[in-house]
Parts: C-alpha cells; sequence; structure tokens
C-alpha cells in the first residue's frame, strides 16, 4: 500500500500533519501498526504503555467484568481482573453495576462478577437498582453466557457473601453457564481473590487455535499516577475533641503530617488507618486462654490480629481446636449466631475457659484490617496534612463496657507528636464536578468530613458553583462541628446557604431529612438547575431516610406519583449527580 492512500482527505488532519503521517505509517510493519493502535487505546483509556515487547500472539476475545462496589475493593479487583486479561488474549471490559442495564446481559458471552456484601445482606448502594433487575421477573434469558462470581464479605455478618451468592444463583436460574465455583472471601481477601482470577482467567481462556491474530500489548497504568498499597507513616501534629466537654459525644479532630510529601489525595478520597488493639483486652484475652508469657504472641494481637470479632465461623474453629461440649452444643442446635450477638472473642474465651496453644489462638483471629475515614481537607488549603474526623464509639452489651478498634485507638491512645501508619483509598466516585456546577453536601455528625475538604478545594481554586450544606447532630452548643468554619465560609461566599438539624435541641427529634423536606422547592429547584448532590454517612438509617426524603420532595413539588418520583430520584443516580459515601 503506498503512502499516500493511507489518510483520506477527510481525516481530520492538516495537509501537512497528514502527510507526515501517511509517512510513518505507510513505512510501519503491521505489528507497529498494532502497537500503536494500542498505544492510541490506552491513551484513551487513561493509561499510558508499559508494551510487553515481546508479547505474543493472541486472541482478543471479549470479557466483561461486572463489578458492585462499596468501600472500593471489589473496583480494584475489577481493575486487577482486566490487567491480567489483556495478558491472556482476552479484550477486557469493566463494567459498574450502577451503570449496567440488564438488557445488555444476553451480550456479554464471557462474565466475571465481583462483588462486595453491604451490611445485613444488602447489595452496595450504587448497585441497588442493577441488583433489583437482575432479581426481578423482567431479567433476559442469559443461555450464550459462561460467569464466575468472586464474592467480598464479612464472616461478622450473618449474610456472609449474601449478594455474590444471591447472584450467582441467579446467573445460573437465568440459563449462565457456571464456568468456575464461586469464591466467598473474608476481609483477608487478597491471597485467594488473586488465586482465584488466575485461575478463572485460564479456565475462560480462549482456544489455543484461535490465537495468532492480535498482538498482546499490556498497558501499565499512566506513570505516577498508581496508588501505592503500602502504608506510610504519618505523625499527629493535632488531636482535638471537637465536642464540647458537656456533650455526651466525642469526635477528633486528627491532623496528620508527612516526612516528605502527603499522599496524593483528592477531596472524596479517604485514609485507611491501620489501628492497634487495647492492650488491656489483650491481656484479658491472653489470661483467659493461658497465655499471659507468650510476648511474640501479644505483639501479634496488638498489632496484627483481630482480638475483637466473633463469628460463628470463630466457634466452629473453636469447637474443632478445644473439643469444647457446649461450645459444639451452641453450633449443632443453631443457637451460635444469637449467642455471638453483642459479644466478642473474650467473652468466648472466658465463658468456655480452655487452655490454647499460641498458634490456636492465633486460628481464632484473622488479620486486622485497617478502617478507612474519609479525608476532611484539601490540599490546596493544608499543603502537605491531612485532616481526619473520628467519632469515638463506646457502648455497653452483656455487662462489659466495649469500643470501636479504631476509634478508641485514635481517642484514648494516640497523641500529638505520636506515629501512625495511613494508606491512601481513592474513591473517585464521590468526586467534586466542575467548579461552575452548584453542589448539595448533606453529612450529620461525621459525615460532614468530606465536605470540609469540598468547600476547602472550592475556596481555593475560586469556584463559581454555589455549595449547600445540611448538617446535623445531637445539639447545637456541644456538638456544632467545625462551627467557626462554616461560619466563616458562609461570610466569604464558600458556602451559600446551610442548613442545620439539631435532634436532642427540641422536644421532636429533627433530623437532616427533615430539613430537606421544608427546603423541598429550593431543593429540587437547585437540582432542576444542575446541582448535584452529595451524601455521606449513616447507611443503615440516614442514607435511606434521605432518598426517600428526596424522592418525596419530587412528588410534591413536581405532582408526580411516587413511582414518577422514584423515577426522577433514579436518573439522578444514573447520570451521576447523586452521590452516596456511606458507612
Amino acid at each position: 500500500m503506498s503512502a499516500s492512500a493511507l489518510l483520506p482527505q477527510t481525516a481530520p488532519f492538516g495537509d501537512d500533519d497528514r502527510l507526515s503521517l501517511d509517512r510513518v505509517l505507510g513505512a510501519a510493519s503491521p505489528i507497529q501498526r498494532a502497537w500503536l493502535a494500542g498505544f492510541l487505546a490506552g491513551i484513551d483509556a487513561g493509561q499510558a504503555p508499559a508494551p510487553c515487547v515481546d508479547a505474543p500472539a493472541r486472541a482478543a476475545e471479549p470479557l466483561t467484568i461486572l463489578f458492585a462496589s462499596e468501600s472500593g475493593n471489589a473496583e480494584r479487583l475489577a481493575q486487577d481482573v482486566a490487567k491480567l486479561a489483556r495478558k491472556g488474549g482476552f479484550k477486557p471490559k469493566i463494567v459498574d453495576f450502577a451503570d449496567l442495564d440488564i438488557a445488555d446481559l444476553p451480550k456479554h458471552e464471557r462474565l466475571v462478577v465481583i462483588t462486595a456484601t453491604w451490611g445485613e445482606g444488602e447489595p452496595p448502594s450504587r448497585a441497588t437498582r442493577a441488583y433489583a433487575d437482575l432479581m426481578g421477573g423482567s431479567a433476559p434469558r442469559l443461555e450464550s453466557t459462561r460467569f464466575a462470581v468472586l464474592a467480598l464479605g464479612d464472616t461478622a455478618y450473618a449474610e456472609f457473601c449474601g449478594v455474590g451468592k444471591a447472584i450467582d444463583a441467579r446467573l445460573a436460574e437465568l440459563g449462565a453457564v457456571r464456568a468456575v465455583d464461586r469464591i466467598d472471601c473474608d476481609l483477608d481477601f487478597e491471597a485467594p481473590a488473586a488465586a482465584w482470577i488466575k485461575s478463572t482467567l485460564e479456565t475462560l481462556a480462549p482456544a489455543l487455535e484461535n490465537s495468532g491474530n492480535v498482538v498482546a500489548v499490556d498497558f501499565g497504568i499512566r506513570a505516577g499516577a498508581e496508588i501505592s498499597r503500602e502504608p506510610v507513616v504519618a505523625e499527629i501534629i493535632e488531636h482535638v475533641n471537637l465536642n464540647s466537654s458537656r456533650s455526651d459525644k466525642e469526635t477528633v479532630h486528627l491532623a496528620l503530617g508527612f516526612e516528605s510529601r502527603a499522599p496524593a489525595y483528592e477531596p472524596g478520597d479517604s485514609l485507611e488507618l491501620f489501628p492497634e488493639n487495647d492492650p488491656a483486652l489483650v491481656e484479658s484475652v491472653l489470661a483467659a486462654t493461658g497465655l499471659s508469657g507468650e510476648d511474640p504472641l501479644r505483639a501479634s494481637l496488638t498489632t496484627e490480629r483481630d482480638t475483637t470479632t466473633l463469628s460463628v465461623k470463630t466457634l466452629e474453629t473453636f469447637a474443632a481446636e478445644t473439643g469444647h461440649a457446649d461450645v459444639r452444643k451452641l453450633l449443632d442446635e443453631g443457637q451460635a449466631r444469637a449467642w455471638i450477638e453483642g459479644r466478642q472473642l473474650i467473652d468466648l474465651v472466658e465463658a468456655f475457659p480452655a487452655s490454647l496453644t499460641a498458634q490456636q489462638l492465633t486460628a481464632l483471629t484473622r488479620p486486622l484490617p485497617p478502617r478507612a475515614y474519609s479525608i476532611a481537607s484539601s490540599r490546596k488549603d493544608v499543603g502537605d496534612e491531612a485532616h481526619l474526623l473520628i467519632a469515638a464509639v463506646r457502648y455497653e452489651t452483656h455487662g462489659r463496657a466495649r469500643g470501636g478498634v479504631a476509634s478508641t485507638f485514635v481517642a484514648d491512645r494516640l497523641k500529638a507528636g505520636a506515629a501512625t501508619r495511613v494508606r491512601l483509598k481513592p474513591n473517585k466516585h464521590f468526586r467534586l464536578p466542575d467548579p461552575s456546577t452548584d453542589i448539595i453536601m448533606i453529612g450529620p455528625g461525621t459525615g460532614i468530613a468530606p465536605f470540609r475538604a469540598f468547600v476547602q478545594e472550592r475556596r481555593a481554586i475560586g469556584a463559581s458553583g454555589k455549595s449547600w450544606l445540611f448538617f446535623g447532630d445531637r445539639r447545637y452548643t456541644h456538638d456544632f462541628l467545625y462551627q467557626l468554619e462554616w461560619q466563616d465560609a458562609l461570610k466569604d461566599g464558600s458556602l451559600a446557604r446551610i442548613d442545620l438539624a439539631f435532634s436532642r435541641d427540641t422536644s421532636q427529634k429533627v433530623y437532616v431529612q427533615h430539613r430537606l423536606w421544608e427546603q423541598r422547592r429550593d431543593l429540587v429547584g437547585w437540582l432542576d438547575n444542575g446541582a448535584q448532590l452529595y451524601v455521606c454517612g449513616d447507611a443503615k438509617a440516614m442514607a435511606k431516610d434521605v432518598r426517600a426524603a428526596l424522592v418525596a420532595a419530587f412528588a410534591d413539588v413536581k405532582a408526580l406519583s411516587p413511582e414518577a418520583a422514584e423515577l426522577a430520584v433514579t436518573e439522578l443516580e444514573r447520570g451521576r449527580r447523586y452521590h452516596q459515601d456511606v458507612y
């Protein structure tokens, strides 16, 4: 083919550029052209090339990777699958459950599903609509689909990996062929998930006789953009209780400094904090199991193992290791789930005494996971610092005082000058829009944290869009977190308006959803004019109540039926204008 025949006159380039491209392409070999095509595809996908020069030719077989994620783990694993799949001769496509049209499912002949389970068996909030469609009567038949499901969960909950199990069963029900058995992963999912991914891709791999027509090009993440999974050490430079001394709450503003630069976080991201267990609780567990003299075990239980979580799996392990008849009876009679409610590991080893080895006690625990907290600062405002907002969790059950592992570690044992480990956890689904776009922020309690970052960021860049904040807590006088900062933001215009709900200041409890209803006409008006809405905080009640209030607001203001109002809110979600960061 002559060089002059490669690009038509209608190509969107000037004459000189077109001639230059013709000269380069006309002299290129087929392999060079294939590499360049992959290079440009990688650029469009937001990736820079890290080509395998000697990569063998493979067939580019389509592979759909469908994920449903709450904390980001399922999405990260989906990216891992895609990266490995490219090397294995696939053409992977990652699909967020939030964007899935169920009617399109039959088009996906090879399907890998990675899904988390939220709370007691619920799908991640962004996946709720598509999950309901999949489980509903209008879901299509899938006889041409081969699938595999990786389920993420937490054995501390009764419905461990419940959503993954339900999707796995439903796909088979719809006629799809299970290519690989489902794997159910606990919090320490990294190693089993990696092994499953490798095995699954080998099973789904294209037949050898079909290979040879496409050059495999492995694209890495754009240089400098890959997020490290390694923790970094941070110094506590501020540790301030934002509640008054008369409050029944304790909410710590934690300012972290870094030896070099702060992690490259954006507003909406989180930091995972690596906590340590309460030393007194560790000593109690060691004493109850006859292992008080085991110093290496003490160190491990303090910094590496989860010494609080109690699950049915823990009881099963305990019964197997000790042969304890009473624990076996709880399991055999189906009473284990009821017994562990409100109890922890210390309750088990004290209620059913048994001498354990260090290895046996370790087997009763799982790795101590980090806790993720929304970052409450913008780097444009605080420089190489990162701020967190953490409420101390304290309660009593079965006659024993208890506390949240990470929150009491921060409140009771971290002081200014101390060091702790943290790791950046990006959240691209909770990002600020264009600076000219209006935003509505709903964040009671510590849910206000990312919105402090939002306001700082928009002030720093001179955003022209308006910002409206809904905040709630218990008492105005004692629990108005960052009160002076919000008042300053109102004065300088970086916050256009604020609506407050303090539940204990009146005889009738008032929450943020009540303020949404009161301001429903302005709320719907802002949304009609293109505003984006953000919700952060409790998933179990608050987030659902806020959504219900929004549906009711659309129904009332626009005189819509309940079904039409629901559709209006669903369209906000599908249009990426309704964002949630809930826990």
